[in-house]
């Protein structure tokens, strides 16, 4: 009988050959190897998680019964609210946090084992230097989100604070802190970069750069930064940017900080899964290359888009319900079905919104009828509302200060 423990040889070597594999980088074209590292963790979660073994043996389907990985049965995201989807032993739990919650209020609870947390670090790290970082080793960072000793249990400032480690400056810094947003500091820090001439980056969610962009245009505030500053927002995927348009959000990324469209990315991320996807704009600037915007799955992910009513995978281009599988979730399941709104390109996929699907409209198990009204903003409630309120109120008391340049 195989040992399915963290310790034994079989997890320790199925980890090992996934870390190697996440290493061999973004380039890397290997569907022979994805495939059997995707069956092995299939068979792991199998095992030892009683959750996924029961809807998989609804769905009848096994270990024994596969041979690739578009067969292994995805959950639904929104099972993560209903129930703790752990393939470890929660007493083994070496990072925990909680996943916003807008529409049922319910949170989900994710939870990952010490050697999953450095699958999902290494993974992270190798799509930030390709997408956001391509051009530089380390660089100033401002990040418009607390960190994570201001919000332990918030997956999005645990992942940012590595960001920070792997690729900001000694002066980089969160902007939310114990007393609100340090508005000083993000104007400072922009002024003295236009002065030094050095780049920076800022890195947070949409609806906060729209927000305080907005103020900035009331106030007649604007920012020439260098060239290679670059702005990263995580969100603003659901047909709209915050309060404006894609493109909206893009020209005045240019408008008040002078930072063009090939250096403005976009994030996108779930909490059920462990890998986030970027835009392929700026990696395509500095290497001269020509294609559309689209967001780029690694080669330790798939992402498809199935039918929303039969779940079949649909043809490139066509729009439907996002699916990713991702080897760096062994802590939970490899596939997961969202309730995000996207089609597939030739080496990735774009994300345009999200779907309602009510409940009962999917009958086949339990847990897939609990997709429901499946609607999480994954930079939560209070990080939206928190920004709006305190950027309203600041950037007008800091304007006359700050001012320099009149937006045209």
């Amino acid at each position: 009988m195989t040992d399915y423990s963290l310790e034994s040889p079989f997890v320790q070597q199925l980890d090992a050959d996934i870390v190697d594999f996440i290493h061999k980088g973004i380039d890397l074209s290997d569907e022979i190897n994805f495939n059997k590292l995707a069956v092995a963790e299939f068979e792991y979660q199998f095992n030892v998680n009683d959750i996924y073994r029961e809807y998989c043996t609804r769905k009848n389907v096994t270990p024994e019964s596969i041979s690739s990985w578009d067969e292994i049965p995805a959950v639904p995201s929104q099972a993560f609210k209903e129930h703790i989807i752990a393939s470890f032993p929660l007493e083994k739990t070496e990072l925990s946090y909680m996943t916003g919650g807008t529409t049922t209020k319910k949170r989900a609870k994710i939870f990952r084992d010490k050697s999953a947390v450095e699958l999902i670090f290494e993974a992270n790290k190798q799509c930030t230097r390709s997408f956001l970082f391509p051009d530089v080793e380390k660089m100033k960072i401002l990040f418009m989100v607390p960190s994570p000793k201001i919000a332990p249990t918030m997956g999005m400032a645990v992942g940012l604070e590595q960001v920070r480690r792997n690729f900001g400056t000694e002066d980089s810094e969160f902007l939310i802190t114990p007393r609100g947003l340090n508005i000083d500091l993000l104007f400072r820090s922009l002024r003295g970069a236009e002065d030094s001439g050095e780049p920076i980056a800022l890195i947070g969610a949409t609806s906060g750069f729209v927000y305080f962009f907005n103020a900035c245009e009331k106030e007649g505030i604007s920012f020439e930064l260098p060239k290679g500053s670059r702005i990263s927002d995580g969100g603003g995927y659901s047909g709209k940017f915050g309060e404006c348009s894609r493109n909206e959000y893009h020209q005045k990324c240019e408008q008040i900080l002078g930072i063009p469209q090939n250096h403005c990315v976009n994030t996108y991320g779930t909490g059920e899964s462990s890998t986030n996807y970027f835009d392929n704009v700026l990696q395509n600037h500095v290497s001269s290359k020509d294609e559309p915007r689209f967001k780029i799955s690694p080669p330790w992910t798939r992402t498809i888009a199935v039918d929303t009513k039969t779940f079949e995978r649909l043809p490139e281009g066509e729009i439907g319900l996002l699916r990713h599988c991702d080897l760096a979730n062994r802590a939970m399941v490899i596939k997961v079905q969202t309730d995000n709104l996207g089609y597939e390109t030739k080496n990735g996929f774009e994300i345009i919104g999200r779907a309602g699907v009510k409940e009962g409209e999917i009958k086949t198990t339990p847990i897939d009828n609990m997709v429901g009204q499946m609607a999480e903003h994954r930079m939560g409630r209070f990080i939206d509302s928190f920004l709006h309120s305190l950027i309203k109120w600041q950037v007008p008391r800091r304007a006359k200060k700050y001012k320099k340049t009149k937006v045209m």
